[in-house]
């Protein structure tokens, strides 16, 4: 039995009505030819927190005891989902503690900020964050809300895909970035309830392919803290209840270089005006440079976010 049901996503989805945003699903005739396919993009970063994140983190949220209201949240994070915990404990009322490493992008910590989070830093290189939340939250009686390691999280992030199959019901793939495995395992399991046989890809960059050697080992491996510029998949293992969703329905991790992220954002820049952030980039990235199976020929692409640093969107023109 896994952590997540189709039962759950539909929840996720009822708790979520009338306040994340339903996402538009963009296309381009361009796109489709420089591909051979038809390509839909889930453009989640028109979400509110400008990523999918929002999503699981007001599905947690939204759920706690008005105890656990009153003393307040806590998470970890390298920029959207320390967005959509600040984001969704605003909108809910409750205070929230984001720790992020001294290395997240300006941008997301700002924006983190803003949302009126209390924001923690701590040095990725040396310390487990993880283990440092937990401390901080013991210490202070918070609540933890991971970013993806968690049942309400995983069917908060699916029901991105279950809009989508309800906006394009005639897909025969999904392709994702995937990091912790939160989107994937979510939007797998939504995606088989929809249309069994969808083949369902994860990508990861070079470097950072912690899903794809768990996979080839048959159990979670963890590696050193990957360096790439898709700072949102800067995970060192997949995470314990993602993993076996992963196992089962995954067709197959996909790795793309840095390069080819940013010749994605630059394209999605200049021809189709999205602004879209690295990790965003890297699903289209492995459509663009084809290395998913050239049978898929209907294929959805989740756009997991569009918060990118200022310095480096002004570099791709």
């Amino acid at each position: 039995m896994f952590a997540v049901t189709f039962a759950d996503v539909e929840q996720a989805a009822a708790q979520l009505h009338g306040v994340a945003h339903v996402t538009p699903v963009m296309t381009s005739r361009t796109l489709d030819a420089v591909t051979g396919r038809a390509i839909f993009l889930k453009c989640e970063q028109f979400q509110r927190g400008g990523a999918f994140k929002f999503r699981g983190a007001y599905n947690a949220i939204s759920r706690l005891s008005a105890h656990e209201r009153q003393r307040g949240v806590i998470a970890f994070s390298s920029g959207n989902h320390a967005q959509g915990v600040a984001l969704a404990a605003q909108l809910a009322g409750v205070p929230a503690v984001i720790c992020m490493p001294d290395d997240a992008p300006p941008v997301k910590l700002a924006a983190t900020r803003d949302y009126g989070a209390e924001v923690v830093i701590y040095q990725r290189a040396t310390t487990d964050r993880e283990a440092f939340a937990r401390t901080l939250a013991e210490q202070r009686g918070l609540t933890l809300i991971p970013p993806y390691d968690h049942p309400q999280i995983m069917a908060g992030q699916g029901t991105a895909a279950h809009e989508l199959l309800a906006q394009v019901p005639e897909l025969d793939t999904l392709v994702m970035p995937v990091g912790g495995g939160g989107l994937i395992s979510g939007c797998t399991i939504a995606a088989k309830a929809h249309h069994p046989t969808l083949r369902i890809f994860g990508v990861e960059t070079e470097g950072a392919d912690d899903v794809r050697r768990s996979l080839a080992c048959g159990e979670r491996v963890t590696i050193d803290p990957p360096t790439t510029i898709a700072d949102g998949i800067r995970t060192t293992a997949p995470g314990y209840l993602t993993f076996p969703i992963i196992q089962q329905y995954v067709e197959q991790i996909l790795v793309v270089p840095d390069t080819a992220v940013l010749e994605t954002m630059r394209f999605l820049l200049m021809r189709m005006k999205l602004v879209v952030e690295p990790t965003g980039a890297v699903g289209l990235a492995a459509v663009m440079t084809g290395v998913v199976p050239p049978t898929c020929q209907r294929i959805g692409v989740i756009i997991s976010g569009g918060n990118v640093d200022p310095a480096l969107l002004a570099c791709l023109g």
